[in-house]
């Protein structure tokens, strides 16, 4: 028994090893639950993460792309650099781009135009 706590006795040698075989078991379940936790969120999870991620940056990126006025709050500077090098590097690209846009559009607004004029004709045979 210990001199200075005699109410916690000393374990004997053989209670020792249990204890220490105790926690070592202990340690080596925890070890193997951390490791399948850490696998499970990185195989499970960390893409959605690291997506999230990119895609708040893109969006980041976009609205300084996509919205001129977002460009006192986003870096001014920067962002009509990024557009103004996009723009003279693909010039060409970018107005046969905004062409074809326009050439869908008008087929769509056609389309839409056709569509409700069909409706009103059959509304106004019943």
């Amino acid at each position: 028994m210990s001199k200075e706590f005699p109410l916690c006795p000393e374990l004997r040698e053989e209670a020792k090893q249990e204890a220490q075989d105790l926690m070592n078991e202990f340690k080596k379940k925890m070890e193997n639950l951390a490791k399948e936790i850490l696998s499970q969120l990185y195989c499970d999870t960390a893409m959605y993460i690291e997506s999230d991620s990119w895609s708040n940056f893109r969006n980041e990126i976009m609205l300084g792309f996509s919205k001129y006025g977002n460009r006192k709050l986003q870096a001014d500077y920067a962002f009509a650099r990024i557009r103004q090098t996009i723009f003279e590097e693909h010039r060409e690209e970018i107005i046969k781009e905004i062409q074809e846009d326009i050439v869908k559009e008008n087929e769509s607004l056609k389309k839409q135009l056709h569509d409700l004029r069909e409706f009103h004709r059959r509304y106004k045979e019943d």
